[in-house]
């Protein structure tokens, strides 16, 4: 799933780059690591990627080993369900009987051996129960920007990978709530990624979501067709926005989780991409020319020119061509409230 805005990363993140396309933590953009782990698993023509038609060339042009077919455009976004709900259209003509493996295309995910591991392990699972499969991370502090699955007992497995039946989703709790999910226990972050046979996946959303399938299943019959753009397009706008996890995942009984071990984040804002990155002796991460004197505990990207920061502590620092960005990092979820004012004035410019 590629068709996110990354709005908390601006002035980096904008239109026509939005956050999956950056080379936010290396080398490779967040999209361009995604597929490269997929290719521990799977072959090229097998993996699909789902975005905005606005951001068809900067896609096309980070994903050249994929074939052009694989690409699905989306009208406009209608949030997940359908989202996963059009890949799966694509997949079933293909292979009815094809196991689709879903994940969002901009989190940090390391040590690709081990997600291979787990990506099989839920494949096995929802093969063997004819159920969907969510991937859980264990949570390491009382975080309120998740949702969390509540599990049953483990079911018993000579697997190394931790498996339950999920007893609940529950929504993104407030502090006191997720302290006490962490003191009980059987509590994990939804990482978002899910993972099923494609036949089970519809059936689901036939039974809860019918208005949901029934036109995905027009969609679907236009596939390669003349006339796929524009039933694509009128049947999109009759599609409710909702996400997985509300429009299925909260309803359906046949839930599965395995555990994530592997190093995860999902890098949410600019305090994420702080917390995970190299830092000097006074805790700074510095990206790109810059001169820090008596600071510390902040975080400096440019793109080009230099910054100088004098006696500031727990900042974040972003210059990105004729866009600036400071904020405390305490605030640095707070950014796409300066995207939402940017589109408010249209000033379409610096988005």
């Amino acid at each position: 799933m590629a068709g996110g805005s990354g709005t908390r990363f601006w002035p980096r993140s904008k239109a026509a780059k939005p956050k999956q396309y950056l080379n936010i933590t290396g080398n490779e953009s967040l999209l361009q690591s995604t597929i490269n782990r997929f290719f521990n698993i799977s072959n090229p023509e097998n993996i699909y990627v789902v975005s905005g038609k606005s951001q068809a060339t900067i896609l096309e042009s980070q994903t050249n080993i994929i074939p052009n077919k694989n690409l699905i455009y989306e009208p406009f976004g209608k949030n997940t369900l359908p989202c996963i709900g059009l890949a799966a259209m694509f997949v079933q003509k293909v292979n009815p009987d094809g196991i689709m493996v879903v994940s969002p295309s901009d989190h940090l995910i390391k040590n690709n051996k081990l997600f291979k591991e787990t990506a099989l392990a839920a494949s096995n699972l929802a093969v063997k129960y004819k159920s969907i499969v969510t991937i859980g991370i264990k949570p390491s502090y009382a975080a309120t920007g998740y949702g969390y699955i509540q599990t049953e007992k483990e079911i018993e497995t000579n697997n190394r990978i931790k498996q339950y039946k999920v007893k609940q989703f529950v929504e993104k709790p407030d502090e006191s709530t997720a302290d006490k999910y962490l003191k009980k226990g059987g509590y994990y972050w939804n990482s978002g990624m899910f993972v099923f046979k494609v036949s089970v996946f519809l059936e689901a959303v036939k039974k809860i979501a019918p208005n949901i399938f029934t036109g995905l299943t027009k969609i679907q019959s236009e596939i390669g067709t003349p006339e796929y753009d524009k039933t694509l397009d009128s049947v999109y706008r009759t599609f409710e926005n909702i996400s997985m996890d509300y429009g299925i995942m909260e309803h359906a009984k046949n839930i599965y989780m395995v555990e994530g071990n592997f190093e995860w984040n999902d890098l949410g804002s600019w305090e994420s991409v702080y917390l995970i990155d190299k830092k000097d002796n006074n805790g700074n991460s510095v990206s790109g020319e810059a001169i820090v004197l008596d600071s510390k505990n902040s975080y400096v990207y440019s793109d080009e020119g230099i910054i100088a920061l004098i006696g500031l502590k727990d900042v974040v620092v972003v210059k990105d061509g004729n866009t600036f960005l400071v904020c405390k990092r305490e605030n640095a979820e707070d950014v796409k409230k300066i995207t939402d004012k940017l589109k408010a004035e249209n000033k379409d410019q610096y988005l």
